[in-house]
């Protein structure tokens, strides 16, 4: 009997827990749609960082999980810039600002990201706009972690106004970000 009741209490106890929410939520990045992006930039101006992919970029998926899934890069994304996610490949057309951009079937590939791209269709790649929603760079290719986050704090601090990414990367990055992990 004292065997059963012991059963019993371990079976509660373990139910209880399990019943418990859980409060330990992982960080994600809000992505946003290039329109809201856009109305979000009207009203409040912030930087804009587009995730250029299609479905069928195997780097496009490992950036997803290793650079956009890092905690560090999240926070400063989050806090710093309207994150948009666009497929190149999207055939549903996009409308920003009253522009409608559509698929364009000669070359595989929505207006939109043909004109962020620069007709450069390399992907991934992440295009940087200012607040007033202009052209800063595309930066096509795969960004690990930390060399993404030099990026990102380089633009979002507006350093590429005040000096060479060489020289941020050796000198102001080093001295800020010295203790930082990835």
């Amino acid at each position: 009997m004292l065997k059963i009741l012991s059963m019993l209490v371990f079976l509660m106890v373990a139910f209880v827990t399990n019943a418990q929410p859980n409060t330990g939520t992982k960080k994600q990045i809000e992505w946003i749609s290039l329109q809201e992006a856009y109305n979000r930039t009207q009203k409040e101006p912030r930087k804009t960082i587009i995730d250029v992919y299609t479905d069928w970029c195997g780097w496009c998926k490992v950036m997803d999980k290793k650079t956009y899934g890092n905690p560090v890069i999240i926070d400063y994304l989050n806090k710093n810039f309207y994150v948009v996610k666009l497929d190149a490949e999207s055939r549903n057309d996009i409308s920003v600002g009253g522009i409608k951009y559509s698929f364009d079937a000669q070359k595989n590939a929505n207006q939109a990201a043909i004109i962020l791209l620069q007709g450069n269709l390399s992907y991934p790649t992440t295009v940087f706009l200012d607040s007033d929603f202009n052209m800063i760079q595309p930066i096509p290719g795969y960004l690990e972690a930390q060399e993404f986050h030099q990026i990102i704090t380089f633009i979002g601090g507006d350093n590429h106004k005040k000096e060479p990414f060489t020289q941020y990367k050796e000198n102001t990055y080093k001295e800020v970000f010295r203790d930082l992990k990835f």
